[in-house]
């Protein structure tokens, strides 16, 4: 019953995001009619329901033309009754610095979209210390400024449905984290025999366990941290939530969702 939305990115073969294949769709007049054209096209052929655009690092000087990009595409689509969405990078402020946040306008994409996703995830990363995921203190801040450029209607929240492994001591430049699921986190701390604890300010999971002479320390979504950020939808009147990312199968949300929302199913 539910309805799939076909997803634009500028992710490469590599698995990196390109600024420049974004720079090349919003500036070149040619490419992007050839574009426009045929997400028409697939829209149709594929049986898609919508349109999720994710365009990442994209470059500041290029923020004003994303805008007009994704309200030319809706404009488009929504003829055949498409939405069309777009991912945010999680800001706190308009005019934050970073190659990350720098060309994601909210207040310009907010209304040129229907709806946006808050990508309020990825504090906790593979190249970066071990921390939280989705901190929740910052997670909420990022709700803060949205809510302040974009109507709360259009706005749903993303959530984590994965987490981290480091191995300790953290390294920068040099240690790398695995992703992991969370049902595969609490394996963890049963085979190992450790507990879970909890971090109250992050308000996320984590455990710390010895193999082979190494120490190991993850951050992953529990129950109570999942409720968190849904306690921050109602606390909003945010629209809904979004999930990075669904292959991990995680039972005790799903079920906690049904348990506090009315989910509305698409045909």
């Amino acid at each position: 019953g539910a309805a799939p939305l076909m997803h634009l990115s500028t992710l490469t073969e590599e698995g990196g995001f390109s600024n420049e294949l974004a720079h090349l769709a919003l500036t070149q007049p040619a490419v992007q009619d050839t574009l426009v054209d045929n997400l028409e096209a697939m829209l149709v052929q594929k049986g898609y329901r919508g349109l999720d655009i994710d365009f990442e690092y994209v470059r500041a000087e290029d923020g004003p033309a994303f805008a007009e990009f994704t309200g030319r595409v809706r404009r488009v689509l929504q003829v055949f009754g498409y939405p069309v969405s777009v991912a945010l990078a999680p800001k706190t402020s308009p005019d934050q610095k970073g190659l990350l946040y720098e060309g994601i306008d909210y207040r310009l994409l907010g209304e040129a979209a229907d709806r946006v996703m808050l990508m309020t995830y990825e504090w906790g990363y593979t190249y970066g210390p071990p921390m939280a995921v989705a901190p929740l203190n910052m997670v909420r801040r990022v709700v803060e400024y949205a809510v302040s450029a974009i109507p709360v209607e259009k706005i749903s929240l993303g959530i984590p449905n994965y987490g981290y492994e480091w191995p300790l001591p953290y390294v920068r430049g040099t240690t790398k984290a695995q992703s992991i699921s969370n049902r595969e986190a609490v394996a963890r701390a049963i085979d190992h025999g450790v507990p879970i604890r909890f971090d109250e300010t992050a308000w996320s999971p984590y455990l710390r366990y010895w193999q082979y002479g190494i120490q190991n320390e993850i951050w992953f979504e529990d129950v109570r941290s999942i409720q968190g950020k849904f306690d921050l939808i109602r606390e909003y009147g945010l629209q809904g939530a979004g999930y990075w990312q669904l292959m991990n199968f995680f039972r005790p949300n799903w079920l906690l969702m049904e348990e506090k929302f009315r989910i509305i199913r698409n045909n």
